[in-house]
Parts: C-alpha cells; sequence; structure tokens
C-alpha cells in the first residue's frame, strides 16, 4: 500500500515520509482490502505551541473509511498520536466485523470505493469547503456504523431499503435521528 502524503503550509521531508510510513504502516497489515490511504500534515501559526502540527489520516477499507486527526508542538508525536488513535479504530472496527461471524474477511465485497476529493477554493462569507464522496447503498444500522467509525455527528447515506438519500444525525440525549426527505 502506497500513502499518499501531503503538506500545508508546510514542505513534508523525507524523514517525516519515512516515520509516517513506519508508525501507520504497521496498522494496515491489519486491514488486508485496504483501498486508498490519504495522510495531510499541516503547520498552523498559532499562539499555543502544543496545536502547532496537525495530522489527518483517511483510511478507505472497501467502503468504510477510518479517520484520525491529531495536534501536537512536534510533527513526529502528531503522527504517533494520530497512529494510536487509529489502532483503537482499527480494534473497534475488526471486533465488530470480523469477530461477529458476519464474514470472513470484509463486511462489504465487491465495489471499489472511490477517494474523496476536495476542492479548496474559499469565497468571502461564501461556500469555502466541498467534499465529493462516492455514496454506496446501506442500511441505516450500517450507516450509524460507519457514522461510529468516523466519529462524525451526521452521515449522508443511500437508504437501500427506502432508495433514497437520508441524513443520520445524533441527537443531543445521544440517539439518533433520521432526516428523510420526501419530494412534492
Amino acid at each position: 500500500m502506497e500513502w499518499q502524503i501531503s503538506g500545508k503550509n508546510m514542505e513534508v521531508s523525507e524523514e517525516v515520509r519515512r516515520h509516517v510510513e513506519q508508525k501507520l504502516g504497521k496498522l494496515v497489515r491489519h486491514l488486508p482490502t485496504l483501498l486508498f490511504s490519504q495522510v495531510e500534515i499541516s503547520q498552523e501559526k498559532t499562539r499555543s505551541p502544543q496545536d502547532r502540527y496537525i495530522v489527518q489520516v483517511t483510511l478507505d477499507n472497501r467502503g468504510t473509511l477510518l479517520r484520525s486527526e491529531a495536534r501536537a508542538s512536534d510533527v513526529y508525536t502528531a503522527i504517533d498520536s494520530v497512529a494510536g488513535v487509529l489502532d483503537r479504530q482499527i480494534e473497534r472496527y475488526k471486533g465488530k466485523f470480523y469477530y461477529r461471524g458476519r464474514g470472513g474477511a470484509t463486511l462489504r465485497k465487491g465495489e471499489e470505493g472511490a477517494p474523496v476529493a476536495e476542492d479548496e477554493e474559499p469565497a468571502p462569507g461564501k461556500l469555502v469547503r466541498v467534499k465529493r464522496f462516492a455514496i454506496k447503498p446501506m442500511s441505516v444500522e450500517e450507516a450509524t456504523e460507519q457514522m461510529e467509525l468516523l466519529g462524525h455527528d451526521f452521515f449522508l447515506f443511500w437508504n437501500s431499503e427506502e432508495q433514497k438519500l437520508n441524513l443520520l444525525y445524533r441527537r443531543k440525549d445521544g440517539d439518533y435521528g433520521l432526516i428523510a426527505p420526501e419530494v412534492p
């Protein structure tokens, strides 16, 4: 598996690339069906030095996205932190899908996912980011699991039972809500 490593507001040195491949490469061996892996390292000009470097990692394991972000004062510390978070996410993912007898190697077989594409051209006071991603049909239960794995508060998906786009969100009380639009 080849890593797509990019830098934002900084140049990523060969030494940092090796460290990323060494730390995160150990995790990937637990995901044999990994399709896509992306690492974005950014440096921000902040007053507090402990949040200067941000490392974001996105892994696509046949439609299941695992994403993690870590901030630290040193780029190597941020990489180590994100590796620890991803290790816990992978263990949780494998615990849900591999050990419950739901499948041999993966939950979903067949379709290959497309990498997430981001267009960033900010306009003042307007839309600042557009994310494009492949939507795969899934049940509400699968969407809930996917949202939990990503750590997001909402998740847009194609409901395979209703054949419509639905939005799943986390309510303040910890439960979930579903928005199912109706076309007049």
